[in-house]
């Protein structure tokens, strides 16, 4: 028999459904479990936006739509995307995707010649890096430091690390797993960085409405940036829609016609009726979303004041995302470990608390010397925090 395509080895996996793997056989066994691995959310989505699918099936749009979307979600999305962040789009400017994720194999498809380097961030979204490598790329990862206000990118790193060879950033602002947030000083850094050296930018906004207080802003609005950047846009965390599979490119035309000569080769168009719910979700009131965010803000509050009342737990508190990100190294020496895994599944085993640990966003970089995981509290409700983070307590002190 054959063997599978090499360029098949060299694809990776968003590992933290494997971390859900062993939450659920814990289950299995009667065992009851907290589910802060996985970023999904078990908040259900507007009613509004479900009567708009279902009348929109129920009228017959059930079959193929334009490889970019149909032109009324993308005249919605041109105004929604382009009004949040001061950029002047148009229907032209955006591809509708069957969700975010496909924005960054597209994107890099797109940009990234075999051989060419992409920086991307680590810890990260792990499908960074298995695109990258997946088409022939060469992934350079660049870290963060801690400071007293959570996260910062490391400077030092990416522009060491930068080659004649270097062709695409990935620029995840509001950031998985870390929750970490750019100052308006640190963002116009990287959009210089990427001038200076004529860089692609893909900028990864799925969080970019889930914030608690300040305001967002995107790279791509930075002089300069627009014709360089795409953006990853997606209904999932907004509008709580995980499961409906919708999102978009929002770029300059000629990334865009790139990006939608994809979409008639993969997957053909993305569906119908979701579209049509889609502009309900733009076009409808904004009260649903409020609610969603007041849920997920109470979420935080509680698992921060948890996580904090834990001896040997160092945590910030970000103001977008719904992910935590814990330095742990206290406890994981104190308690004796020497690897990720037992700790992580101990932690189950022993409190039915299932988290992920740094190494599911990416190979630990040279130089680290702390412990971190990561807790996802858009899927569990706060008097369920509560009750499981007090077990962790109690097994962990």
């Amino acid at each position: 028999m054959k063997n599978l395509a090499k360029r098949y080895g060299r694809l990776g996996t968003e590992t933290a459904f494997a971390v859900g793997a062993d939450a659920a056989a814990w289950a299995a066994k009667g065992n009851k479990v907290y589910p802060f691995h996985l970023g999904d959310m078990n908040i259900i989505t507007p009613e509004h936006i479900i009567e708009a699918a279902l009348k929109a099936a129920r009228e017959g749009k059930t079959g193929y739509t334009p490889g970019a979307g149909i032109m009324p979600l993308r005249e919605a999305l041109a105004e929604d995307i382009g009004g949040a962040r001061g950029l002047n789009l148009s229907a032209e400017n955006i591809s509708v995707q069957p969700g975010g994720k496909p924005v960054i194999g597209k994107f890099l498809a797109v940009t990234l010649e075999e051989g060419a380097e992409a920086l991307y961030p680590n810890p990260g979204y792990p499908i960074y890096e298995s695109q990258i490598e997946y088409l022939g790329g060469k992934a350079l990862p660049y870290g963060y430091t801690v400071t007293a206000n959570g996260f910062k990118i490391n400077r030092e790193e990416i522009e060491r690390k930068i080659t004649g060879k270097t062709s695409v950033l990935i620029y995840n602002n509001y950031q998985n797993p870390i929750g970490a947030e750019s100052s308006s000083e640190e963002m116009s850094w990287v959009a210089d960085l990427a001038m200076k050296h004529d860089l692609w930018v893909l900028s990864d906004e799925a969080y970019f409405d889930v914030r608690y207080s300040g305001k967002s802003q995107s790279i791509a609005s930075l002089p300069g940036m627009a014709e360089r950047t795409v953006i990853l846009y997606t209904f999932s965390k907004k509008f709580a829609m995980t499961g409906w599979r919708l999102g978009c490119a929002a770029g300059s035309k000629a990334l865009i016609e790139g990006i939608s000569k994809f979409n008639t080769n993969q997957e053909s168009c993305s569906n119908h009726f979701v579209q049509a719910a889609g502009i309900a979700c733009l076009q409808g009131p904004n009260e649903p979303q409020e609610k969603i965010l007041r849920t997920l803000k109470e979420r935080r509050d509680v698992l921060v004041q948890a996580l904090q009342a834990i001896d040997g737990v160092k945590v910030s508190k970000p103001e977008t995302t719904f992910y935590l990100f814990p330095d742990v190294t206290a406890i994981f020496k104190r308690k004796g470990y020497t690897d990720s895994a037992s700790f992580r599944l101990d932690a189950l085993h022993e409190s039915g608390v299932s988290f992920c640990s740094r190494e599911h966003f990416g190979r630990p970089l040279p130089g680290e010397d702390k412990v971190f995981i990561r807790f996802a509290y858009s899927g569990i409700d706060s008097d369920q925090i509560q009750e499981g983070l007090a077990k962790l307590k109690k097994f962990w002190e």
